[in-house]
């Protein structure tokens, strides 16, 4: 493949990698004031970027740079996903950046950095070259959460998420090593041509796999690995917290199932154990552990914790229906979690943000539409048909039970009943307990565009789901294509 062939495969990345230092060159030379500017200008990459992706994906998956990069439909679909949230995310930092103070230039140049690595992540063909978008990606994101200088929480953030996240570093590097001794490879094609032709896989690769994975299930917050999440997710800046809960899940969900279903796909009973575990773990903890959080924040971080363990559900049955449903499951995630914090940005009293779920009481008498639409959001993450959250479980528990997964199934369902009372009860305080506090009215523009699109498709979903299923489903197949 020619030179100029390799660049149109990249062409979205490298349209990224220009905007970041164009926008950066830009901040350093006009200062705090055009913050505003580069924020929108960044929030246009994106869209554009989007374009880009849907040009330049081929029919049948290509690769460019001696294998070390895939364009496919299943990375453009992820893609679109990660755009979307990154774009969302930003423009709900709008407002609240200018407001707390903390509008620097520098923090639409970190969205797009670290929107950079993730698609670096997504397209990624080789372990060493995942691994240099999983850093891009991370470098950024622990500047973003203790990007409010002033908060000592902020800083905390910062602090845990680096900490841990050079842990899962370690954990993936020291996984791939055992799988670069063991197999003599790092690239996916060759990984899975070895493993296709019935080979049985060393100890050392087995070895491998279960560091890699663990690395994984750090960076998507799953249970054994999510201790950071909670404390990161209260500490950060909303929009910053709202950025996390949505574009790097997408992207770092994603790489679990490239990596799994890629390489390692004809080693299905060597991972699938795990997945299992960690799925179960997952759903379990964020279940019972929201139940009895009074920080809004803190409980979204458990209820995310859930919600990947759903997800995994679907890739744990290591098929093309089971990777659907998760990419399903993303998308309509995507939207729910970005509508739900842009719900709790609008929680403001006489010029302060506050986060306790107590004070959402009475919400539905002094803001009937506000408490609507989180009210929306709300029953939609706990999967109550027929809105949007519904399905997106319902594609993932079918695809179990065709892998004869029974029990995950069931434990998978019992434990949405458990989430769905902490969901409930914050709809309970807004419409039956007694006002506690009043919120500002005035909500702004940008805010209200976006939680009208968001609840919207959350509502009507049913309605017209073709979009996402058909492109779930061509994307997916990308993945299979025996």
């Amino acid at each position: 493949m020619s030179y100029l062939a390799n660049l149109q495969l990249v062409l979205p990345e490298l349209w990224l990698a220009a905007v970041g230092m164009a926008l950066l060159m830009l901040g350093v030379f006009k200062g705090d004031r055009m913050t505003p500017t580069l924020t929108s200008l960044a929030v246009l990459a994106f869209v554009v970027a989007a374009a880009l992706v849907v040009g330049v994906t081929p029919v049948k998956p290509t690769t460019a740079f001696a294998e070390l990069f895939v364009n496919d439909r299943f990375g453009a679909f992820m893609k679109l996903l990660v755009l979307a949230g990154s774009a969302l995310s930003l423009v709900l930092s709008l407002g609240y950046n200018e407001h707390e103070k903390m509008a620097r230039f520098e923090y639409p140049v970190l969205f797009v950095f670290a929107t950079l690595g993730m698609l670096m992540m997504v397209s990624a063909n080789d372990l060493i070259a995942l691994y240099l978008g999983l850093e891009l990606q991370s470098l950024a994101l622990y500047v973003a959460a203790a990007f409010q200088r002033d908060s000592l929480r902020s800083t905390e953030a910062g602090l845990k998420y680096f900490v841990l996240g050079a842990l899962s570093s370690g954990l993936y590097l020291y996984g791939a090593s055992f799988v670069y001794g063991f197999a003599g490879t790092t690239r996916f094609s060759a990984l899975a041509a070895m493993f296709a032709g019935g080979t049985t896989p060393s100890v050392g690769v087995v070895i491998g796999i279960a560091f890699v994975a663990a690395a994984l299930a750090f960076k998507v917050s799953a249970v054994p690995f999510h201790m950071w999440t909670p404390d990161v997710y209260e500490g950060a800046p909303t929009p910053v917290t709202a950025f996390f809960a949505a574009a790097p899940k997408v992207a770092a969900t994603a790489l679990f199932v490239r990596v799994l279903i890629g390489p390692f796909g004809h080693l299905v009973a060597q991972w699938q154990q795990i997945i299992i575990a960690i799925s179960i773990a997952s759903m379990v903890l964020g279940a019972y552990a929201a139940i009895n959080q009074r920080n809004i924040k803190r409980l979204m971080a458990y209820s995310s914790i859930a919600n990947i363990g759903y997800a995994l559900v679907g890739l744990a049955a290591g098929t093309e229906v089971g990777v659907r449903g998760v990419m399903i499951y993303m998308a309509i995630y995507v939207v729910m979690v970005v509508g739900a914090f842009g719900c709790i940005l609008c929680m403001r009293e006489k010029g302060r943000f506050v986060e306790g779920i107590g004070d959402l009481a009475g919400l539905a008498k002094t803001q009937p539409l506000l408490a609507a639409v989180f009210a929306v959001f709300l029953f939609s993450l706990a999967g109550i048909p027929p809105l949007a959250g519904f399905f997106g479980k319902l594609y993932v528990f079918l695809a179990a039970i065709e892998a004869r997964l029974y029990t995950l199934a069931v434990i998978g369902v019992l434990t949405s009943v458990v989430g769905a009372y902490y969901y409930v009860r914050i709809v309970k305080i807004m419409y039956f307990d007694e006002p506690a506090i009043a919120f500002e009215r005035p909500i702004g523009g940008s805010m209200s565009t976006v939680l009208t699109l968001t609840g919207l498709f959350t509502l009507l979903f049913f309605v017209y789901p073709a979009p996402i299923l058909t492109g779930a489903k061509i994307a997916a197949a990308a993945l299979f294509p025996g």
